[in-house]
């Protein structure tokens, strides 16, 4: 791939709405006329591209042999050429009856017997064909007349596609080309640029299409009228606007939640039925037409579910907890460094998500799962960094890599300990994307984070890694992990992904190892086209292993008591997820996507029973 599209971003941040890729580029295209850009019914090869942006054709009267349709008036300038050719005949002199002879074959109605003699067979009328063969006398015709006059800077490749049938309207968008350049030679007084043969031959070719000359005129009228309205009321010459708003309806049901083991009283885990809405604009600005500037705002009010239900396994992925306030979501600048390489910088939506090139099918805040859990491998959201730098490097057509450093508070400018570019929460890491068939995807991530609160920030599962009853701890973590996907066919893609993480603590001795891993089934297409259907199961991050000194390590941290807790070891219990999900694409616009998901034993506590959370979700994107 000669260009990276400038490192476009999928999710702008960690649990808020998505938005497209950028600036876009569009699914697959109905067909257009050359001119006019609306749909023709029998319309399926590429158009025709005008030498003329206005189409304005000169007239030319019909020889005497014409059919019956109504003459038209010639131009004082074509008449003054018509004479000085007819003057400059007899100056040679030409034969009366040769030239008699001649002008009568030139007209568009002729007996067989007469096509017959000068070799040719038989031609309909060509108002009577659907569309014009490469083999009919009006393609020869305006074929020649290309090649002397150059009237048409033909198709998107530079050819004139000579050998395949035309449509009706693409041959008059053509004629009306060569109109139009014969016309601005006669303008100019060049008249010994064109002969009395070819002004004969347009004007036969204007009375076969004249029908469609006036249909592609009348159209291009339309076309321009439009583009003025357009171009009065664009937004920006270099800027596009594009936005996400998200009404949801979500709601759990209500269940027993201990906190810790050896917890005597149960919590009643529930949250209201609420609904919410979320939204989302940003601005793709583009200065050389290979970099983007994105500006991205957003506002919303559905906060989440953690302190209610007492875990933060229930947690949405379009969740904006910002009181309705608007806040800037994104701020970065990504431009290209050479054909392959492209680097991305800014205060804000600089991270490994938006780094990243994205595996899993069913990533998305606004069109994709429902949970958070269901977006993505979580070591590739730890740290939740905001502002930073990173670069996306496509190796080869099969290899590529992406890097990236952020911090979490960037601008930060005081206490170096919590945070600033080079403080606080930070995290660098990078992934290799591979693809090693067709329909294999695989990313392989690292990612190092310094964390001085002792907490990954992946808002999902084990995240906290040390016990809330001892001091706060700076922690190191390296987490690694892979992610794949496998297109099945066009209906079914089937991946997973695993990751794992090793913490060492500052100023005490062990570590913390947790795991988390997952397998999804993405049905695209399902029941119509542009839907989706969504299944994934898997394990929430999971401390696996803790090391440190006892009271120090959070997996039973109050067993038996707050005084003898925190002993060395993982999580007895796993907790497992479970999310079904159906999307369904109204129209271009507007989707909407119920569905479910079940945690079994949240907070890795088989004491606790299953939470069930569900949520119907509508997305306007424009």
């Amino acid at each position: 791939m000669s260009d990276i599209s400038l490192l476009m971003a999928g999710v702008l941040t960690t649990g808020q709405p998505s938005l497209p890729v950028s600036p876009i580029e569009p699914e697959t295209q109905q067909d257009k006329t050359a001119l006019s850009g609306e749909k023709l019914e029998k319309q399926k090869e590429p158009q025709f591209v005008s030498s003329s942006n206005k189409v304005a054709p000169p007239e030319f009267a019909q020889t005497e042999n014409s059919s019956g349709q109504t003459p038209v008036e010639l131009t004082t300038q074509q008449k003054n050429i018509l004479n000085k050719l007819k003057e400059k005949s007899r100056t040679e002199k030409v034969n009366e009856e040769d030239k008699n002879k001649q002008v009568k074959n030139l007209s568009p109605v002729r007996s067989a017997t007469e096509s017959q003699e000068d070799g040719m067979s038989q031609v309909t009328s060509v108002s009577q064909l659907n569309d014009v063969l490469s083999s009919d006398w009006a393609f020869t015709a305006l074929q020649s007349l290309v090649e002397r006059y150059g009237c048409i800077a033909g198709y998107p490749d530079g050819t004139f596609k000579g050998n395949r049938t035309l449509t009706r309207y693409e041959f008059a968008a053509g004629l009306n080309a060569c109109i139009d350049k014969v016309n601005e030679l006669i303008a100019a007084s060049k008249e010994n640029l064109v002969s009395k043969e070819d002004l004969v031959t347009l004007q036969r070719l204007q009375t076969e299409f004249q029908a469609e000359l006036k249909e592609v005129t009348a159209r291009v009228d339309n076309l321009e009228v439009r583009t003025a309205q357009v171009e009065a009321n664009q937004f920006s010459t270099s800027t596009k606007l594009y936005g996400q708003a998200i009404i949801s309806a979500q709601g759990t049901n209500e269940t027993d939640i201990f906190l810790y083991r050896g917890e005597e009283q149960p919590r009643k885990a529930k949250t209201n039925t609420t609904l919410t809405a979320s939204s989302q604009i940003t601005l793709a600005t583009s200065f050389t037409g290979r970099d983007l500037l994105l500006t991205g705002l957003s506002a919303g009010n559905l906060k989440p579910s953690t302190e209610s239900v007492s875990t933060n396994m229930g947690r949405l992925a379009f969740e904006s907890d910002t009181a309705n306030d608007l806040y800037l979501s994104e701020l970065s600048y990504r431009f290209p460094v050479s054909d392959n390489l492209g680097v991305i910088v800014g205060t804000a939506g600089v991270n490994a998500v938006n780094t990243f090139r994205g595996i899993n099918p069913l990533e998305g805040a606004g069109d994709g799962a429902l949970s958070l859990f269901a977006q993505r491998n979580p070591i590739v959201a730890i740290g939740s960094g905001t502002g930073g730098i990173g670069f996306d490097w496509q190796i080869s057509d099969r290899v590529s890599l992406q890097g990236v450093y952020s911090s979490q508070i960037p601008s930060f400018p005081g206490d170096i300990n919590m945070g600033g570019l080079f403080g606080g929460n930070y995290t660098a890491g990078a992934q290799l994307t591979l693809a090693p068939s067709n329909n294999v995807d695989i990313g392989i991530h690292y990612l190092f984070n310094h964390s001085p609160e002792g907490n990954l920030r992946t808002g999902i599962g084990d995240t906290q890694l040390a016990s809330p009853l001892v001091p706060e701890t700076s922690f190191d973590t390296h987490a690694v992990g892979a992610t794949v996907a496998w297109r099945v066919n066009e209906n079914l893609q089937l991946g997973g992904w695993g990751g794992w993480t090793t913490s060492k603590p500052f100023n005490v001795e062990g570590k913390v190892e947790s795991t988390n891993w997952a397998v999804f089934a993405a049905l695209p297409n399902l029941l119509s086209p542009g839907n989706l259907g969504g299944i994934l199961f898997g394990q929430p991050p999971k401390i696996t292993s803790s090391t440190m000194p006892d009271g120090y390590n959070l997996p039973n941290f109050a067993i038996p008591d707050f005084e003898t807790g925190g002993a060395q070891g993982g999580r007895d219990d796993t907790s497992l997820h479970l999310e079904m999900f159906y999307r369904a694409q109204i129209n271009d616009n507007i989707a909407l996507t119920p569905g479910l998901f079940v945690i079994f034993n949240p907070n890795h506590n088989a004491d606790n029973n299953a939470l069930i959370v569900g949520a119907l979700r509508a997305t306007f994107r424009f």
